[in-house]
């Protein structure tokens, strides 16, 4: 077949580097970094999460862009997330004024907008404490050379 471009290949092309972290417990009633953006901006072309531990009465679920120097911005609007089954697929459409998305194991929307974030940490925020585990990869695109990302 000589037209034939491999699948990581072709995710590489059109989503960029990717990089997974292991299933963790939530943080409580706090934010904390699930990915480190290192040296410079990133564009960041999709993140998805997957419930591996139902969750508990979370509360609102956001991810949050957290620079080492400025200020923290909000990726999406919260999300209630309470009670969500393994296997729920999490994820933001790119648009900071829409919410988190949270669908259950079936299916989840793609991030149609990529985001910059420069260097400093991808956050995710809880409003309560809780049980349960998820794990993240997120695809993205180096703007600035040598800049990257690895899981905090």
């Amino acid at each position: 077949m000589s037209g034939y471009i491999a699948g990581k290949a072709l995710r590489k092309l059109n989503l960029g580097l990717k990089v997974d972290r292991a299933t963790a417990t939530l943080p409580q009633t706090t934010a904390a970094a699930i990915f480190n953006v290192l040296v410079g901006r990133v564009a960041i072309t999709r993140i998805v999460g997957e419930v591996t531990t139902i969750l508990g009465a979370v509360g609102n679920m956001s991810l949050e862009g957290n620079p080492t120097t400025g200020t923290t911005v909000p990726l999406c609007a919260v999300v209630a997330a309470g009670t969500k089954e393994a296997g729920t697929l999490l994820g933001i459409t790119g648009t900071f004024a829409d919410a988190m998305l949270a669908a259950n194991a079936g299916a989840l929307e793609a991030q149609v907008k990529p985001v910059i974030l420069p260097v400093g940490t991808l956050d995710l925020r809880l409003s309560a404490s809780s049980t349960g585990s998820v794990k993240w990869t997120v695809f993205y695109m180096p703007i600035d050379d040598g800049a990257y990302i690895e899981a905090a």
